[in-house]
């Protein structure tokens, strides 16, 4: 898989941009990303900052040339927060801070315990059932002890949205804590004005409101822990240290270092059992590596001298040499997961927009605020300073974007945990809405391990001018230029042939996609392939052939070579395609290989709508042309010739053990090569996608309607508090259902 990485693009000629990642802590809401991100993007010299809201990790691209990593943490400090380098556990700061949470959280719902006691008696009052009078001086006493109990809740619990609050005015920023902190203190004061010159008092409403807030941000920090344990599904296996070779080959003598250390080229030991620390070739020794939870690949694949083996996968057999090739963030794991967390950061656009106004949401409610406390003030002057407040606090702008990251995340880190690398974000979002799955077949549909079963030479009496030593050998080299299922196949049959074939050289080498190659050998244009492309459509298949894979080589005289290849259906390809079609979806395949091979094999699966003998061109006017009919379109495929389609396909997947062209063009990597990991995927794309709706709609819904009612003056401050809290936690909590959907064949 090719990955671009930062720390690799050009600024000039003598400017390189430096990269790496940050661990942000004191997050609370979308305000508080969007407030860093803009004062990030104050700095001509960083490039790129972006914030990931679950994970509270973001990565940093700058010119370190004219500015050092130690200004932009500062800067952030500065806002308020605390940055980390991301190798730095936060553990530790998390917990310091999950303690005061608690102590906050308590000295609240005790102080409301006590009040609601010294409050009662005023809502009794009026109840003329209820023996006894509550004098003037015993109602400001009870007042005055209400007043004393809030202090604390005041000067201790709230106070970080007086915090946040204070330094979005600073900035200039208008967060949700702005609208939070003016609710608590106008609340208090026009309490404490009250308590002492008359009138109706709502400490309790007070510290009501701070405790519901604060339980709420307790769930959701859980949340936020929750969906970003899942989100690290392969972040967690990063490897951490590796053993360098000092001496080799003379001796192999080892000295253990960081796994950032390594560099290019050098010489590491992996012992049996060892995690491989960086991408590598083996140099000496016979093992096998578990690459499960990279490429999906359920078995140790071998390796030997010459084989490539991945960082992150797990050396099981004997000890491996290796030279490392690709290092730190330009490894395919580091890849990996760079992909996935920047699928989680996208947003659909409905919360793109949510999220573009929601400052001007908080500016409209403020002013609506006033303005409804200044109509009162003729009313009911009263009641005028509640209304006001109970405007504010009612209102939840956070809620129009509060779920939506847990929901990405949750949905990215469910699909990688169960075999699906979502690459970019756009990706749940289309997914959600398709209505055509179109599939390629080999390697796909089946394994694309394919088999040869005959191969026929006739050198000689065909052709003159070449042996049939030459011609074994023409045919293992010409498929050596290839990464297609059937050159691989020949390839391997080539290889494991009694009799070796003479070493050619080959001039001219060229592969058309899905085609076939071409190369020069002496005098003559040799063609590898589908027997169109070598004969020209002038050779048939033989009857005996019709339902088999055939390739062949041949000359602009005659055909020289015929390999007849096999290939086997995925075990879960029915099963599959059986759910896939049952969610309502529309199932085509499009492939180059023959009528024949292809009804056989859709006829095994269950898919009676198919199309063979595709060339590139040809896939890619098919969907095409699908688009044009309204529909969107799952373009599904794994070999070079599905790039276009790819491309053009609404969504794209591609599978794990594919081309990488295939995989670069694509929105999504079926990792895991099963199928009923893809209708899973589906599954959870659209669930996803619906969650995120509701969540959108509800906040939407509860604005619309609870804003009118406290302008109207039907709720009272601590309703509005109630209210707003228990909306943020709904469209939390709905947002965590994502997390309990699995897949239909676990036990």
């Amino acid at each position: 898989m090719t990955v671009a990485h930062p720390e690799n693009l050009q600024l000039s000629d003598d400017a390189t941009l430096s990269h790496t990642q940050l661990s942000i802590a004191g997050l609370r809401c979308a305000a508080c990303v969007q407030l860093i991100e803009f004062r990030m993007s104050q700095f001509a010299d960083v490039k790129k900052f972006r914030i990931h809201p679950v994970t509270q990790k973001a990565n940093v691209v700058w010119d370190a040339n004219s500015l050092s990593l130690k200004q932009i943490i500062q800067t952030i400090v500065d806002l308020g927060y605390a940055a980390f380098p991301s190798q730095l556990s936060l553990d530790a700061y998390q917990a310091r801070e999950k303690k005061w949470a608690l102590w906050r959280l308590f000295v609240a719902g005790f102080a409301m315990m006590q009040v609601m006691m010294y409050a009662f008696p005023a809502y009794l009052v009026p109840v003329p059932e209820v023996n006894g009078d509550l004098t003037p001086d015993l109602d400001r006493l009870l007042k005055i002890a209400s007043l004393v109990i809030t202090l604390p809740v005041i000067l201790f619990s709230a106070l970080p949205f007086f915090r946040s609050a204070w330094r979005d005015v600073q900035h200039r920023h208008l967060g949700m804590d702005v609208p939070v902190s003016l609710g608590i203190l106008f609340s208090f004061v026009a309490s404490c004005w009250a308590s002492f010159f008359g009138g109706a008092v709502y400490f309790d409403s007070v510290i009501m409101f701070v405790f519901l807030l604060l339980g709420a941000r307790f769930i959701e920090d859980k949340v936020k822990r929750r969906t970003a344990a899942a989100l690290s599904v392969l972040s967690e296996i990063h490897p951490t240290t590796a053993q360098r070779l000092e001496a080799y080959p003379s001796s192999h003598q080892t000295v253990e270092i960081d796994a950032k250390e390594i560099k290019r080229g050098d010489l590491l030991l992996v012992a049996a059992g060892q995690q491989v620390p960086c991408d590598a070739v083996v140099l000496e020794g016979e093992s096998a590596c578990d690459e499960a939870l990279m490429t999906g690949e359920s078995l140790p694949m071998r390796k030997l001298a010459g084989s490539l083996v991945m960082a992150g996968s797990i050396n099981v057999n004997a000890a491996l040499i290796v030279q490392a090739q690709e290092v730190g963030d330009a490894t395919q794991l580091a890849g990996m997961i760079a992909m996935m967390e920047s699928a989680s950061l996208a947003k659909p656009a409905l919360v793109e927009l949510a999220d573009k106004h929601a400052s001007r949401f908080l500016l409209a409610i403020l002013l609506i605020a006033i303005g409804a406390g200044v109509v009162w003030t003729w009313i009911d002057a009263g009641r005028a300073v509640w209304i006001a407040v109970s405007v504010i606090v009612v209102t939840c702008p956070c809620a129009l974007s509060l779920a939506t990251p847990g929901v990405m995340s949750g949905a990215i880190g469910q699909l990688a945990k169960f075999g699906t690398l979502v690459t970019k974000g756009s990706a749940i979002e289309n997914m959600a809405n398709v209505t055509h799955i179109v599939l390629d077949k080999t390697g796909t549909l089946s394994y694309g391990h394919l088999k040869v079963l005959q191969a026929d030479f006739v050198a000689g009496a065909a052709s003159e001018s070449i042996t049939e030593n030459q011609l074994r050998g023409l045919c293992l080299a010409m498929a050596s230029k290839s990464q297609h299922p059937v050159s691989k196949a020949i390839l391997a049959y080539m290889v494991s042939a009694e009799v070796l074939p003479e070493s050619l050289s080959l001039s001219d080498v060229a592969e058309e996609a899905g085609r076939g190659v071409s190369a020069r050998f002496g005098e003559q244009i040799y063609r590898l392939g589908h027997p169109d492309f070598v004969t020209g459509g002038q050779w048939q298949v033989p009857a005996h052939l019709s339902e088999k894979t055939v390739c062949v080589l041949g000359n602009e005289a005659a055909v020289l070579a015929v390999f007849a290849l096999e290939d086997r259906l995925r075990e879960d390809a029915r099963a599959a395609v059986s759910e896939l079609q049952e969610q309502g979806y529309q199932l085509i395949v499009l492939s180059g290989d023959r009528a024949g091979v292809v009804s056989a094999l859709c006829d095994e699966c269950g898919i009676t709508q198919f199309y063979a003998g595709l060339s590139p061109a040809q896939k890619y006017q098919f969907v095409a042309d699908l688009q044009a009919r309204g529909k969107r379109v799952m373009m599904v495929g794994d070999g070079m010739n599905d790039g276009p389609a790819l491309s053009l396909a609404n969504v794209s997947v591609a599978m794990g053990q594919g081309a990488p062209i295939s995989q670069t063009r694509s929105d999504a990597l079926l990792m895991s090569n099963r199928l009923l990991d893809l209708s899973f995927a589906m599954r959870v794309a659209r669930l996803s996608y619906r969650l995120i709706r509701q969540n959108l709609g509800w906040a939407l819904l509860y604005n619309v309607l609870a804003v009118p009612a406290a302008v109207l003056g039907y709720l009272e401050p601590w309703h509005a508090a109630l209210g707003m809290s228990l909306s943020s936690l709904l469209v939390v909590l709905n947002g965590l259902r994502i997390l309990r959907l699995q897949p239909d064949y676990l036990p």
